[in-house]
């Protein structure tokens, strides 16, 4: 039915343009946003059959959401539509330096926490060719942790994002839950910070991979870096990319998941993963020079950054 599908929850995403503060500003930029959602839009907008499986309010701001999202080729007939639910927040201040970029998350008792296994068509979740999971769904409370172990019962072939988020649970909860599960995953995403908090994995990248791949033995493992790039550690070799993208920096949130989406479509288009790789790169490359959490991109955007190509277009 889909190439990939995605569970989890979106967000109302409200930023303060910087230089201003949240006490102070008088208006916000609306959008959605969300670790799940921002990888189905991305991989859909690159051409993959997405859906996405999750549990909006059913009132104008859930309506939105869904709308956005069906917007960018996402296929949201499988999300749930709560009666008398709210829509999660989070608040983006854009930090000018050296004041950092700071979220603020207003998210208790919305309809996503209120999704239960029974409550989702497992369908398109058992015939997806790849099911994508994050570890911010599992930190949201019992019912996220359950949702995550059904869909790890019904998936095929499961990636995982560590996405780990220390104001959601500790970092003992995380490893507790993460580790039983990583045998069963395909692809296996994290931040080199996160190799540390979680795994308390120190030392070059090469060291942490092959300390996950002992503990994910099936899975092909990428490390992201932040501005170092990533490494990817699949079938006994190292990975790293083979572009360093020139990148303007306009908004940095979302480009782990841009780098997920670029990584799974090129997957699932039986690219090798030293493409993927490249892809990748790129989707992420060109997130973090857009606003807004949904990496706005087409298949030519990312030709052109794996080509090099020049400023101008006419």
């Amino acid at each position: 039915m889909y190439d990939l599908v995605t569970l989890g929850e979106v967000l109302l995403r409200l930023a303060v343009p910087s230089p201003g503060r949240l006490e102070s500003v008088r208006d916000l930029d609306v959008q959605i946003g969300g670790a799940e959602a921002n990888v189905a839009a991305a991989a859909a907008r690159l051409g993959a059959r997405v859906a996405w499986v999750s549990a909006l309010p059913l009132n104008a701001w859930g309506e939105r959401g869904r709308r956005e999202l069906e917007g960018h080729g996402v296929d949201c007939a499988h999300v749930v539509m709560v009666d008398g639910a709210r829509i999660g927040l989070y608040f983006v201040e854009y930090g000018a330096p050296p004041r950092p970029i700071r979220v603020l998350y207003d998210r208790a008792d919305s309809a996503f926490a209120r999704l239960t296994p029974d409550m989702v068509n497992w369908e398109p979740v058992r015939k997806a060719r790849l099911v994508h999971l994050t570890g911010i769904t599992p930190a949201l409370g019992d019912n996220g942790r359950r949702l995550i172990g059904r869909a790890l019962e019904e998936a095929p072939t499961v990636s995982f994002d560590v996405n780990y988020r220390a104001t959601l649970w500790s970092a003992a909860a995380a490893r507790a839950f993460v580790e039983p599960i990583l045998p069963a995953l395909r692809h296996l995403f994290l931040g080199a910070a996160e190799a540390r908090t979680i795994f308390e994995l120190t030392g070059p990248p090469e060291a942490a991979l092959e300390a996950l791949a002992r503990r994910a033995p099936n899975a092909t493992i990428s490390l992201l870096q932040g501005d170092e790039g990533s490494v990817v550690l699949t079938g006994g070799r190292f990975v790293r990319p083979r572009v360093r993208p020139r990148v303007q920096m306009v908004d940095p949130i979302g480009a782990g998941d841009a780098y997920v989406a670029g990584f799974l479509w090129a997957v699932l288009e039986n690219r090798t993963i030293d493409e993927a790789v490249d892809v990748a790169t790129a989707v992420a490359a060109l997130k973090c020079a857009t606003w807004g959490d949904i990496a706005m991109i087409r298949p030519p955007d990312v030709e052109d950054v794996l080509a090099g190509g020049s400023d101008v277009r006419r």
